[in-house]
């Protein structure tokens, strides 16, 4: 049975946060969290929180085996862009986008 939990508009760039969610995706639950918590980018703490939410999730939900859980599923959407102006040389202004993103993390306990 799955465990299911998101973060929405996180202030990170997809793409870095991609980076540390391959690096998780299939292994144990301890094995994953030990993994974040040694990983040294912003991005861990974030998909860290997420993945102890979907834990959690799991412990409340009732009828899951809780120390046979893995990580089934790990993706990371763009959210939208917040874009700023920075002012340049010459009166000119360039465009600065602060990109955000959506974490999903899926836990499940059997293996298919």
């Amino acid at each position: 049975m799955e465990a299911k939990a998101i973060h929405r508009f996180a202030r990170l760039a997809p793409r870095k946060a991609r980076c540390v969610a391959d690096l998780i995706r299939g292994k144990d639950l301890d094995e994953a969290l030990a993994i974040l918590h040694y990983t040294p980018k912003a991005a861990a703490r974030l998909v860290s929180d997420v993945v102890s939410s979907a834990l959690a999730n799991a412990q409340n939900k009732g009828g899951i085996d809780v120390d046979n859980l893995f990580v089934k599923s790990v993706t990371v959407d763009e959210g939208p862009t917040m874009r700023r102006f920075m002012p340049r040389g010459m009166g000119r202004a360039y465009r600065v986008r602060k990109r955000t993103c959506h974490i999903f993390v899926v836990l499940d306990d059997e293996r298919a």
